[in-house]
């Protein structure tokens, strides 16, 4: 281990091992989280994990059909032990199914869109940032996925979407979408989140085992938190991780980066530890 980490950075990386490699056995696709897992076993100086865990990371890109990311992760561990037979292997079977699969990211055949990361040239006003009235909140997204898969009635997906006040200051908390619902006893939240997981692809994190940073929370627009739902929680290198229920909400994703211009990595939530932890963090 580092001589520069502290007691409480090792715990705190324990921890973060402990929730990650949870989510990344439930979720083996999950290359963002496996990232983070790699880099908290970097910062333990703990070599086999680091390179298990880059590994499984080149798997997941393998299973997307990215085999040239697979290809550079492999290539970074060769670079540190190249004669690794496992590797050498995995290179092989690449190179097989390149004959048959286009190397780089599958086309986008999906109608949904996850949230971005490109920060905008929005201006604050208050706690704020100042946006336009014609907003990308990830309503049509949420629409398909609930209404056309026939999960619920296009009735009661009006009923219960929320009602932004786009020209407010975002003073109180928007309840989300899935807690309406279930508030309404049309559809349980752990069945709103499964359905958000296995369509955006976004891992669940359970807030309430994670010791969350309120300082950086804080260092956020308090308005942008509360009118859409979101919460940064923690800073893992040049990335921010934040907390949502509603991973299509891209006016949400243009907000958070113009305010940190960093890297966002999306995480399910329950909606009830989330509006209790935005509640914290701005009261």
């Amino acid at each position: 281990m580092s001589s520069t980490i502290t007691a409480s950075e090792e715990a705190q990386l324990a921890q973060t091992i402990e929730m990650f490699e949870v989510i990344t056995q439930s979720q083996p696709q999950d290359y963002q989280s496996l990232e983070i897992l790699k880099e908290a076993y970097s910062k333990l100086g703990k070599e086999p994990q680091v390179v298990g865990t880059s590994k499984r990371i080149a798997q997941a890109y393998v299973q997307m059909g990215q085999l040239s990311s697979a290809i550079l992760e492999y290539e970074t561990i060769l670079q540190r032990f190249p004669d690794d037979p496992d590797v050498q292997s995995a290179l092989k079977d690449i190179e097989a199914k390149a004959n048959n699969f286009p190397v780089g990211p599958p086309p986008d055949t999906s109608t949904l869109k996850r949230n971005g990361d490109t920060a905008t040239g929005l201006k604050k006003s208050g706690d704020r940032l100042v946006i336009p009235t014609d907003v990308e909140d990830g309503r049509k997204a949420m629409y398909r996925l609930f209404v056309e898969s026939k999960t619920i009635s296009a009735g009661d997906f009006e009923l219960c979407w929320p009602k932004y006040d786009l020209a407010g200051a975002g003073s109180t908390i928007v309840e989300p979408f899935i807690s309406v619902l279930e508030d309404k006893d049309i559809l349980p939240s752990e069945r709103s989140l499964k359905l958000l997981s296995d369509k955006s692809r976004c891992a669940f994190l359970p807030l309430n085992l994670y010791d969350l940073d309120m300082d950086l929370a804080r260092t956020f627009p308090a308005g942008t938190c509360r009118q859409w739902g979101v919460l940064p929680f923690d800073r893992i290198s040049k990335s921010v991780l934040v907390a949502t229920v509603n991973p299509f909400n891209q006016q949400a994703a243009k907000e958070l980066s113009a305010a940190c211009g960093q890297r966002l990595l999306w995480y399910l939530a329950s909606p009830v530890e989330l509006v209790k932890n935005l509640r914290k963090a701005f009261r």
